[in-house]
């Protein structure tokens, strides 16, 4: 005797029960998920450190074409001027005009976040330099002089 779907009574009962895990044959063990989720864990912690590298290492790396788009703001203060800034105007020359400056034909940069370095610090300047005829630098992540790879002093020379 067939059933409605064209299949002997127990012909479906063998299928019924190859789709039927057995017990304790179904799942995971709490253990394999504790070796996964451990895995997973290790995984993310290494991704961590790598994103965390490349942000600093992105923020030296922005400072230093910072620098650049300063030095090509300075020198086209220098055609105007015929001088680079005093130190007591400073860098904020390049975004607003001196006090007593009719020649200035600026602004020579955006804004003053261009003078700002990532760690928010305003960039230094020295006029006259000592390592050429200004000195622009940032200290860094440390906000010290020297310092190693992330702490390194970004420098125009």
């Amino acid at each position: 005797m067939t059933d409605t779907d064209g299949r002997l009574p127990a012909e479906r009962a063998d299928r019924t029960a190859e789709r039927r895990p057995r017990r304790g044959e179904a799942g995971f063990t709490l253990l394999e998920l504790l070796v996964v989720m451990t895995i997973l864990g290790l995984l993310a912690a290494v991704a961590g450190v790598v994103a965390i590298n490349q942000f600093t290492k992105a923020q030296t790396d922005a400072a230093a074409l910072q620098l650049n788009s300063i030095s090509a703001g300075l020198d086209l203060f220098y055609l105007d001027h015929g001088r680079y800034p005093s130190e007591d105007e400073g860098l904020k020359a390049l975004v607003e005009a001196p006090a007593d400056s009719d020649a200035w034909r600026g602004p020579y940069l955006k804004d003053e976040k261009a003078i700002t370095d990532p760690w928010k610090r305003v960039f230094l300047y020295r006029y006259p330099g000592q390592h050429g005829k200004y000195d622009l630098y940032s200290l860094g992540a440390d906000n010290a002089e020297g310092g190693d790879d992330d702490n390194s002093d970004v420098t125009s020379w």
